[in-house]
């Protein structure tokens, strides 16, 4: 069984990474914050490529659709169909590019030699912000600070109290304002999805886990702040009505993720008839739903309360990584990317990216089922790409990859799409995915208007539907 192994090899020592202890000052200096808009972009990228050139300098995203795409489509198209990998790194040549790979990606190399590749596509900084949000992110930089108890599990700013809609921590100083950009991520305000989820046992037996009529929501995103106001000022959250499977059908889901670090959710049952709290929804608790597999904070790589591990800010590293995953998340059906062992190679496009590697450790009086964890999060989408868990014991338990991809119809980023290997079961799953096959599909929105979502536990109790 592998061991988690220190990643100090290769991290990038720019003058824009300060170490300091999570409870110090968060807000940068005026000027510090010069640095956005001029090296930096106003998000907090670097605005140039890399020595080589492998990694391209920011343009401003991808901000047109693709000439294949069509505003009624079910699905988006791959802007980039056609292209041939840069790279294919297998078991047979990984010892040139470990310094590059994750170590979730690494044993599962090593494991599945026979199966398991990583193809690496040319880079492609598609990551589009509105312009608003970007002038509230450098806002943000002097402004935001960490808050919550324990310090680190809220934030607070400038914008009566909150951070103004934007990234946070645009030049991030520890991993919990790593973390907080994460979840503060731009993305649609509203993404109606209907995908897929597979749990792929030991024996390579695929069985399909769940069907959600799903609403994710990015409140803070909508301009106009009404949806702010509809969601109890959630940051993020979804709500969901299960489809299948038969003994699941009927069950509604209402999370909301707030900025002070707490949440709130809901839930109904078809056979109880009636609408409970569920707090207990969180931290380590397996989602039933989706056959145990995965956890509440497991969700979009990570969400929830920070409490209960510390998280440190190892560096920055040029790394590949999954980004711009169009396949397996929209243009491949299920019957081709689903494998007895992981999700098919050709299903999943992988590029050089500067990612912020984050370390979590479980605190000392903690309770929690992993005893470390590791956070891939790239620079221009500030989100999870990938991430490892360990056991108490020190072992790699799970590799987790995000299959983010743009929403270039309305900009920002999909982070909806999760695939876990777990490497002391054997068995993998795969959540919102598949959305080629038919009946699925996935749509974002700008804002609220004209959506009959249930918003309010009180909805759900009424059975509104969409």
């Amino acid at each position: 069984m592998a061991t988690r192994k220190p990643i100090v090899a290769g991290l990038i020592t720019a003058g824009l990474l300060v170490f300091l202890p999570h409870a110090a000052q968060a807000a940068v200096s005026s000027d510090e914050a010069k640095a956005l808009g001029t090296t930096l972009t106003k998000f907090g990228a670097e605005k140039a490529g890399n020595a080589d050139g492998s990694i391209p300098s920011y343009e401003g995203g991808l901000t047109k659709p693709p000439g294949g795409h069509k505003p009624d489509a079910r699905y988006y198209v791959d802007p980039f169909e056609g292209e041939k990998p840069v790279l294919k790194i297998d078991a047979s040549n990984v010892s040139k590019y470990e310094s590059m790979l994750t170590e979730g990606t690494k044993e599962a190399l090593k494991r599945f030699p026979d199966s398991f590749r990583v193809d690496v596509y040319p880079t492609r900084r598609t990551m589009a912000y509105a312009d608003w949000v970007q002038d509230n992110t450098v806002k943000n930089a002097t402004t935001v600070n960490l808050a919550g108890s324990p310090v680190g599990n809220g934030v607070s700013g400038g914008d009566n109290g909150n951070p103004y809609p934007g990234i946070p921590f645009p030049i991030p100083k520890n991993g919990f304002e790593v973390m907080w950009n994460h979840q503060f991520r731009y993305t649609a305000p509203v993404t109606h999805t209907i995908p897929q989820a597979f749990l792929i046992d030991t024996g390579g037996n695929t069985s399909r886990i769940a069907t959600p009529d799903e609403y994710f929501l990015h409140p803070w995103y909508e301009k106009s702040g009404e949806l702010r106001k509809m969601t109890f000022d959630a940051l993020h959250g979804f709500t969901s009505t299960l489809q299948d499977p038969p003994s699941s059908a009927g069950i509604v889901f209402l999370n909301y993720y707030l900025a002070d670090g707490d949440q709130k959710v809901w839930f109904y049952t078809p056979g109880q008839r009636r609408v409970r709290t569920a707090p207990e929804f969180a931290y380590d608790i397996p989602i039933a739903s989706y056959g145990g597999v995965l956890l509440w904070d497991e969700i979009h790589g990570f969400t929830g309360r920070m409490d209960r591990f510390d998280f440190k800010l190892v560096g920055k590293k040029e790394m590949y990584v999954p980004y711009n995953v169009f396949g397996i998340t929209n243009n491949v059906s299920s019957k081709d990317f689903i494998m007895p062992k992981h999700a098919n190679p050709d299903s999943v496009r992988f590029e050089k990216r500067r990612v912020y590697v984050v370390d979590a450790t479980r605190k000392g009086d903690a309770r929690h089922v992993y005893s470390r964890r590791t956070f891939y999060v790239e620079e221009d989408c500030w989100c999870i790409v990938q991430s490892e868990s360990y056991d108490n014991a020190g072992a790699l338990w799970r590799t987790g990859f995000i299959y983010t991809f743009p929403t270039y119809d309305l900009g920002g980023i999909d982070a909806n799409s999760w695939g876990f290997i777990d490497f002391i079961k054997g068995n993998h799953f795969l959540v919102n995915v598949g959305r080629k096959d038919e009946g699925r599909h996935i749509k974002v929105y700008a804002d609220h208007k004209g959506l009959n979502m249930k918003l309010t536990p009180q909805a759900v109790a009424s059975g509104s539907v969409r």
